[in-house]
């Protein structure tokens, strides 16, 4: 299976003590294929830094950009199918560049993607990924 994960998704899914840290562990065992481009990399890194702090921020990035089931994607087309945080565009463009199978997000800004015919993007939030997890 190949995943999309927005920023917000991992960062609750790191710590031990989260309820949704079952994601981090599932992509650490290989269970899913998480596709990232750079932007999406970097904005993980920010993101995890400014919540977490810099120790922890540089151990999660060596842990992710070491996994055997991290996928490089190059974006060669880019959608701008969200408008009211193009930045986020990036998780969108990767998913359709990767043809992956979920893009995963809590992120209400990405519900207008269901009312887009083409490209198909399955968004799916943090729940309901992990319910997926767990049936296999």
């Amino acid at each position: 299976m190949k995943v999309v994960i927005d920023t917000n998704v991992i960062l609750v899914s790191i710590s031990h003590r989260s309820p949704w840290h079952p994601i981090f562990l599932a992509l650490l065992q290989g269970a899913y294929s998480l596709c990232v481009t750079t932007d999406i990399l970097d904005e993980y890194a920010e993101i995890i830094e400014e919540q977490m702090g810099f120790t922890s921020a540089e151990q999660a990035m060596e842990i992710i950009e070491s996994l055997p089931n991290l996928e490089r994607i190059n974006k060669y087309y880019f959608w701008q199918l969200l408008d009211k945080d193009p930045d986020d565009n990036k998780f969108v463009d990767c998913y359709v560049a990767a043809n992956a199978d979920f893009l995963v997000t809590d992120d209400k800004d990405f519900k207008v993607l269901k009312e887009i015919p083409f490209p198909k993007i399955k968004v799916i939030g943090k729940d309901e990924f992990m319910g997926l997890l767990v049936t296999g």
